[in-house]
């Protein structure tokens, strides 16, 4: 075992980008943000055009570890910068969202191009809750969705299950709870062994561009209030 924040592990034409915080639910730490920085580019340096990220022990991710970050410098920059990272990133990204993700893990959940959901999974944009302004939520949300369903999940503050996820065009599949993993897994092999280039072409042709123009990470963070992280209270095992 090691006490890394993030693993990586390539297989044949893909990679897994794993959440390695088991114990705490895989909320992320102030070290996080830079290993998955980190984490993603040694992917990518090692040929993989598909990347399941997931989390260890079967969760995706509980959020931010807020016991941890106590005027921790820097992280804004990294997490900004990982979201701008998988925005410009080549390789088609598959999320595995197992059990829940929170505030700052919706945002990975949301950033990823496919999502694999469990039936009872849970996705929770909280942040208007605790009077925080979500970012990055906010970034992917009108990269990838209505305003109709961007306002349900970032204005509702709710929980949102895989079921309603799927039906509402989140979720690209949905899965009984003990297999996404595997159906995750399944789908990136698959995938990457597809001719190369056409994923990365036809995503790069997909990408939403915002009316204004610019970049869609500096356009949320301009808002009143903007910061640049989402934490959220990781729930106690």
């Amino acid at each position: 075992m090691t006490d890394a924040p993030v693993l990586t592990a390539l297989h044949e034409g893909w990679g897994e980008l794993v959440l390695n915080r088991p114990d705490r639910r895989n909320a992320l730490a102030p070290r996080s943000a830079a290993a998955l920085r980190e984490g993603l580019a040694a992917l990518l340096a090692g040929g993989a055009r598909v990347i399941l990220l997931r989390g260890e022990g079967g969760t995706f991710c509980s959020g931010l570890d807020v016991d941890l970050f106590r005027g921790g410098a820097g992280w804004a920059v990294d997490w900004t910068g990982f979201h701008r990272d998988l925005y410009a990133c080549p390789a088609l990204v598959i999320c595995a969202l197992e059990r829940y993700a929170i505030n700052a893990g919706a945002a990975l959940a949301l950033a990823s191009d496919l999502m694999v959901a469990g039936e009872d999974a849970v996705l929770t944009v909280g942040e208007a809750a605790i009077g925080m302004h979500a970012p990055m939520n906010l970034a992917w949300l009108r990269l990838r969705a209505p305003e109709s369903v961007a306002a349900q999940l970032a204005l509702g503050a709710g929980r949102m299950r895989g079921s309603d996820l799927h039906r509402l065009g989140l979720a690209w599949a949905l899965v009984p709870d003990a297999g996404v993993l595997d159906h995750a897994r399944e789908a990136a092999g698959r995938m990457a062994a597809w001719p190369a280039g056409t994923l990365a072409g036809i995503k790069a042709a997909l990408r939403r561009p915002l009316p204004e123009g610019g970049d869609v990470f500096d356009a949320v963070q301009a808002r009143p209030g903007a910061l640049g992280a989402s934490p959220s209270r990781v729930a106690r095992p």
